[in-house]
C-alpha cells in the first residue's frame, strides 16, 4: 500500500514506508519482561467466591410510593468487636447493588428507572424501581402489588460472596 500527502495546494506527495524500526534508547525501567508496563489500576487479587442468598447477611424492607417501589438494605451489627467484618461487608454491599445488579436480580425492572442511594453512616443502600408497581397498588396487577414482599424475594436472590465476608 502506498501512503500520500495531498498538501494544502492540492500537489501529492508518496510517504515512504518506515525503514528505521528499531527503538531509540534504553527501554524505561518499569518494563516488564514482556515491554509493557504495568496497569496503574492493577485487578485485585483473586478470592475465592460461594453462591450464597444476598439476605445471607443482609437485611431488607420494601414497601411502595405509589407506582415506585422501595427496598431498604443494610447490614447489621453482628457481634461486638466485628466492625472490620461488617465495614467489609457494607463496602461489599455498596459494590454489589448497583443499578445493573438490581435490574439482573428483578428482570422485570430492565427497562425501568432504577436509583440506588447509598447510606454509609447507616450501612444501608435505598433503592427505588420506578413503575415496577404500574399505576400503584389499586392498579398493580403484582401479585405483591404495594412490594412488602420484594425485599424477602431480593433477599433470596443467589449473589458471589467473598469467602472472608461470610
Amino acid at each position: 500500500m502506498t501512503h500520500v500527502v495531498v498538501l494544502p495546494d492540492g500537489t501529492r506527495e508518496v510517504v515512504p514506508d518506515p525503514t528505521d524500526l528499531a527503538p531509540t534508547g534504553p527501554a524505561p525501567a518499569d518494563l516488564d519482561d514482556h515491554g509493557r508496563r504495568p496497569s496503574p489500576y492493577p485487578a485485585p487479587a483473586d478470592r475465592l467466591t460461594r453462591r450464597q442468598p444476598l439476605g445471607t447477611f443482609v437485611h431488607a424492607r420494601s414497601g411502595d410510593k405509589g407506582g415506585d417501589a422501595n427496598v431498604g438494605f443494610w447490614v447489621a451489627h453482628d457481634a461486638p468487636g466485628d466492625a472490620e467484618k461488617r465495614a467489609d461487608r457494607v463496602a461489599w454491599l455498596f459494590k454489589v447493588l448497583s443499578p445493573k445488579k438490581v435490574r439482573e436480580l428483578v428482570p422485570e425492572s430492565a427497562d425501568l428507572d432504577v436509583d440506588v442511594h447509598l447510606l454509609p453512616h447507616l450501612g444501608a443502600v435505598n433503592v427505588v424501581i420506578h413503575g415496577l408497581l404500574g399505576e400503584g397498588v389499586a392498579a398493580s396487577t403484582r401479585t405483591d402489588p404495594q412490594a412488602k414482599a420484594l425485599g424477602e424475594w431480593l433477599r433470596s436472590r443467589m449473589v458471589q460472596i467473598q469467602e472472608g465476608l461470610l
